[in-house]
């Protein structure tokens, strides 16, 4: 999926989105609620998605 597939999906802009993944914007609650929406999310699946991209920005693979 790419950035502006992802920002239509979840309603907000493409620069938002660009933003975020390279640091510049921290995810706010309104858009961690827009992505839970958007995608059916509970906190818990939140929360494991979070842990999986830490991990993975580590370079370390999850599943070792």
């Amino acid at each position: 999926m790419t950035q502006r597939d992802f920002a239509k999906i979840v309603s907000c802009s493409f620069s938002l989105i660009a933003l975020v993944e390279i640091g510049k914007r921290r995810v706010t609650s309104n858009l961690e609620n827009k992505i839970k929406v958007a995608f059916d999310l509970d906190e818990q699946q939140l929360q494991s998605i979070a842990s999986l991209v830490s991990e993975f920005s580590k370079g370390i693979p999850p599943f070792m």
